[in-house]
């Protein structure tokens, strides 16, 4: 056991709580949702720049103009996939959002024959067939039919969100030999860059009056849900084992699910709830499983 594990456990698990938190702080801001992955790119890549330099670590060194290129590319998704997610928030409950983002596992998996050359195995194959049933439930298509049109926008919302996520992990693996640390403040200032054409042509006001408790939302999910809780989580990572950090990650997921229910009063179905438990097990006994070596 490594000496500093109960510091980087509890470090761990306050990011993925400050995570499975954002949901309920987006429902109190009425910015849109460009605006608001834009301003938490630029806040929380300053705070990590800011962590960094207490820390004397070094940032930018020695990274060529390809990794660069694919770290760019990288960046724009995850600006993209904010937007996404927070708009489904917007159009469904936190629970069904979140739990349609935690998809992307499973797409991971689905697409790994396509980009890396690898065979589906048969416990991951029934780890992505449970998920996906789980989908099914979660959408509330076997309780009530088909879902109201705000509703099927707010699951295709997060699931677009999953689907760019998975990018994200599918490129972060075309980029051995990066920090993670350096990569994450890279990808949030590219995020931040690539969002502000999208705000010029989308043409909405960005700056709209915000009372007091609205701005210090936008600060919070600044600040708070973006530069500490990234620097908590990458803080954690020497002192934890991987299948430690990949278990533990599934916290955010449960925390937005709690937090949808008891602070904003969000009803979770029991079919809905057999949908969470389908996905979220799924996905975490599909982390749990040796990692398969690409065919040759």
């Amino acid at each position: 056991m490594q000496k500093n594990q109960p510091k980087s456990l509890v470090m761990l698990l306050l990011s993925m709580i400050i995570y499975g938190s954002i949901g309920v702080f987006r429902k109190t801001i009425p910015l849109s949702s460009a605006a608001l992955a834009c301003f938490r790119g630029v806040t929380g890549a300053a705070l990590l720049l800011l962590a960094a330099a207490v820390q004397r670590r070094k940032v930018f060194y020695r990274i060529g103009w390809k990794k660069l290129l694919w770290l760019a590319l990288s960046g724009a998704l995850i600006g993209f996939n904010w937007i996404l997610l927070f708009e489904a928030f917007r159009f469904t409950t936190v629970a069904t959002a979140t739990l349609c983002y935690y998809m992307a596992p499973t797409i991971v998996v689905l697409l790994s024959p396509l980009v890396f050359g690898e065979r589906i195995t048969l416990k991951r194959g029934v780890c992505a067939g449970v998920s996906l049933l789980g989908m099914v439930f979660v959408s509330g298509f076997v309780e009530n039919g088909l879902p109201t049109l705000s509703e099927a926008k707010g699951v295709l919302l997060g699931l677009g969100a999953a689907l760019l996520y998975a990018a994200v992990v599918i490129l972060n693996k075309k980029l051995p030999g990066v920090d993670a640390y350096e990569k994450t403040i890279l990808q949030l200032l590219f995020a931040s860059v690539a969002l502000v054409p999208y705000l010029l042509l989308l043409r909405e006001p960005v700056f709209v009056p915000l009372t007091p408790f609205a701005f210090l939302m936008l600060l919070i999910v600044g600040f708070v849900h973006t530069g500490v809780a990234y620097a908590l989580y990458f803080g954690s990572m020497d002192g934890l084992r991987a299948q430690t950090v990949a278990v533990l990650s599934y916290l955010d997921p449960v925390t937005a699910l709690l937090l949808s229910a008891l602070v904003l009063r969000e009803r979770l179905t029991v079919f809905g709830m057999i949908g969470a438990a389908l996905i979220l097990g799924a996905a975490a006994v599909g982390e749990l499983l040796p990692q398969q070596k690409s065919a040759s």
